[in-house]
């Protein structure tokens, strides 16, 4: 049985479906936020995905409020940030998030996540196991693949280079391309996942593989990029929202609900929980969400409550800020001048290198 949640939104990443089943009510929004309400998904089928149409009437709708609706994910590009999240709406800035202008974007559903594999390329996903790839830094964009009839999110998305990418998701999705995104094959049966658990995020572990974490703990690693899987027992039964490679070789972090944090050395071989202490000593409660790794080197981990986690050691040890507006988190990137542009509830918000508040919303 799984969770509730009201959170990724720790809860869940997803947008519910009249349609829904009563199966599980397990939003994996993980880099968003338990805002609103409880959010459902439809389970993915075997069938595989098709090539969607450019449907004009589709196209998210421009709105000046854009910057300040629920965003979910954020990436740093060169001069340039992407962030993506409801109606379909992506913004880029190339000011350091003074101004951010209005990507066009054949979609209205909400989009999870966002990955670019250098200034110009970059993916995004969403609901409706939708696919949109950008070719010229997030201005413009097009929709590659979608099943209407899934109804399922799609929760993050890597690239190792131009050409060959994956896909997670809901309910065990695992989705693979070899051309860029002209096509996509769902390699789902890849997985030992009988249950068919969330795939809430994927990341690369530096020179081991790729990560994949979900709901309920589960944990599969593939040192072979992706052709073979191999299922873990982590450390933690709750459902894991992201996972994050350091500088090191084989290290990783690992986080999810009720603030549980966990670093690993040898590639999820072994884990060691990371203590995470507030200001008044007590234990962080609030799910976590989202992370990254800055350029300076250092990890800033977000989510729930304005919770932002610094750390300067490759993950060893975390500073604890708590924002005054307790907004919830869901994605983090860094500008050129060193301070952070925060995503989530209330939309983007600029920070200090800490995560505090810098006293505007921008």
């Amino acid at each position: 049985m799984s969770e509730p949640v009201m959170r990724r939104t720790q809860a869940g990443r997803v947008v519910g479906s009249s349609r829904a089943p009563a199966l599980r009510v397990h939003s994996p929004i993980a880099k968003a936020l338990s805002l609103c309400s409880v959010l459902s998904v439809l389970m993915f089928t075997s069938a595989p995905l098709q090539a969607a149409s450019d449907d004009v009437s589709h196209y998210s709708v421009t709105s000046a409020k854009a910057s300040h609706t629920l965003l979910l994910d954020v990436a740093s590009l060169g001069k340039r940030l992407v962030t993506v999240g409801d109606r379909g709406h992506i913004l880029y800035s190339d000011d350091n998030g003074a101004s951010w202008a209005q990507a066009k974007v054949p979609t209205k559903q909400m989009l999870t996540a966002v990955f670019f594999i250098d200034d110009s390329h970059g993916w995004a996903v969403g609901h409706d196991a939708q696919i949109l790839a950008s070719t010229d830094g997030g201005a413009t964009w097009v929709k590659q693949f979608e099943d209407l009839e899934r109804e399922a999110p799609l929760l993050d998305v890597w690239f190792k280079d131009r050409n060959n990418g994956y896909a997670v998701g809901a309910y065990g999705a695992l989705l693979e391309t070899t051309d860029g995104g002209a096509s996509w094959e769902d390699v789902s049966d890849r997985m030992d996942n009988e249950d068919a658990y969330h795939l809430n995020a994927i990341v690369e572990v530096k020179d081991s593989g790729l990560f994949v974490v979900g709901e309920q703990g589960a944990m599969f690693r593939s040192p072979d990029w992706g052709q073979t899987w191999e299922t873990l027992k982590g450390p933690y039964a709750g459902s894991l929202f992201g996972a994050l490679g350091t500088d090191e070789p084989g290290a990783l972090l690992v986080y999810g609900l009720r603030g549980h944090l966990f670093r690993s050395a040898d590639f999820g071989a072994t884990w060691q929980a990371i203590s995470l202490n507030t200001a008044n000593n007590g234990p962080l409660e609030f799910g976590l969400a989202d992370g990254n790794r800055l350029a300076d080197g250092s990890i800033v981990v977000v989510g729930h409550g304005g919770t932002v986690l610094k750390s300067t050691d490759n993950g060893r040890n975390f500073s604890v800020t708590n924002r005054a507006d307790r907004l919830s988190l869901a994605g983090v990137a860094a500008m050129e001048n060193g301070n952070l542009i925060l995503v989530g509830q209330g939309g983007v918000h600029a920070a200090a290198p800490t995560g505090a508040d810098l006293g505007q919303q921008q």
